[in-house]
């Protein structure tokens, strides 16, 4: 069900130019957790920024909201079939659509975001079924099953990968001992190019694009594993170890300037690796357990990588070239972090959004809220986009004015 509470008044042309080059992603532009808005709200009445509209029948599932300059895609789980829910900015729903079976089993729903580009959308099911649909009325352009297709077996809370794109090439990680990483073609699906890398399984992760002087190079995490990958050739370049208890790399690497950050939960914590100038090469640099999260991401802004521990619940900033902790506090439940216009937004799984300003030697927790609508986990990350904050919390999307 729909509830506006502030109408917006503009209507929404459809047409196949409305999406014309524009990519709407997994944590933001560069996939990082940071959103490049401004002149955004400092700080919050006490029940919350103002409510726009909200949505309450999703279904179930954890993925976070996809929003173009005029659309907003988010999917959800209903009888144990996946659908992609296509709104305007009003929350009008403008479509809705089947793509395939969906994950039943432990912690049931809905599990990787839409990524849109240039007028199509591209989806992950749990079962490891590929689609692309045209982001004008969800109409099917192709579809892969790519645990079939690529000889891979499905892992324990299902196939869990937010895809990325660049150029014509569509990256994922089917996990299959020959076809472990593999990039299709993302107009027809066919497959580009194959790496068998360490052979291990999918391990949850979302893959980054490293682009250097002379080459691109995608990162990601198999079962016990950080690999890095040539993403023009497949050509397999490096790995370092990074097992943990389950096979759960479900954080998407973070790179500046020569160095990746990739961090792991059930206690292996994060580590920093420092990229040879040619991509062929890592080498440790240091490790840190203080921010040891499953899924929730982190952060780097100024030098400092902020983000929450499974464990301890305390959130923590740690120095981004030495590793060392820097300050920690339980500023709210432990959960997920995004960035804006200098403020940190802490979402965590007791159901409070924070708004964090991060200081020298603290967190200074400027407002918070309750998430009034939803089921089920808090598990979804927040979006920003245009002024607006957009929160996911199981069969609920509530959309929140923040611009001044």
């Amino acid at each position: 069900m729909i509830r506006n509470i502030f109408p917006i008044s503009l209507a929404v042309f459809f047409s196949s130019a409305v999406f014309s080059q524009e990519l709407a992603q997994w944590r933001g532009p560069n996939r990082d957790g940071i959103y490049p808005e401004h002149d955004l709200l400092k700080s919050w009445p006490v029940t919350g920024p103002a409510m726009l509209w909200h949505f309450d029948d999703l279904g179930q599932g954890h993925s976070s909201a996809a929003v173009t300059d005029n659309r907003v895609f988010i999917t959800g789980m209903i009888n144990g079939i996946g659908y992609i829910f296509s709104f305007d900015l009003n929350g009008k729903l403008l479509w809705k659509v089947p793509y395939g079976e969906e994950w039943t089993e432990s912690w049931p729903g809905v599990r990787s975001t839409p990524l849109i580009c240039d007028g199509r959308i591209y989806l992950e099911s749990g079962f490891g079924k590929l689609v692309c649909r045209n982001a004008n009325d969800g109409a099917l352009v192709w579809t892969v099953d790519i645990l079939k297709e690529y000889q891979a077996p499905n892992i324990k809370w299902g196939m869990t990968e937010n895809l990325l794109i660049d150029g014509n090439k569509l990256f994922c990680t089917p996990g299959g001992p020959e076809y472990n990483v593999i990039a299709l073609d993302r107009n027809t699906g066919k497959l580009i190019w194959k790496c068998a890398a360490k052979g291990e399984e999918s391990a949850y992760c979302s893959p980054a694009l490293i682009k250097l002087t002379n080459r691109k190079i995608l990162v990601t995490h198999t079962a016990s594993s950080i690999i890095g990958i040539d993403a023009d050739t497949g050509k397999f370049l490096w790995s370092d170890d990074q097992p943990n208890t389950y096979s759960v790399h479900a954080n998407t690497p973070i790179y500046r300037d020569g160095y990746i950050y990739c961090v792991s939960g059930y206690g292996r914590g994060g580590v920093m690796l420092k990229l040879s100038p040619d991509g062929n090469s890592v080498e440790e640099l240091w490790r840190n357990t203080s921010i040891g999260n499953r899924m929730a991401g982190a952060v780097l802004v100024n030098g400092k990588l902020f983000g929450s521990d499974d464990n301890g619940k305390a959130w923590y900033c740690v120095d981004w070239k030495t590793g060392v902790d820097m300050y920690s506090e339980k500023i709210t439940g432990k959960g997920n972090i995004i960035f804006a216009d200098d403020m940190l937004y802490c979402y965590g799984d007791n159901g409070e959004i924070a708004l964090v300003q991060p200081e020298v030697n603290s967190f200074k927790k400027i407002s918070a809220f309750k998430v009034p609508y939803g089921s089920d986990q808090h598990w979804a990350h927040l979006v920003i986009k245009n002024g607006r904050l957009y929160v996911r919390h199981g069969s609920s999307l509530m959309v929140y004015n923040i611009v001044k």
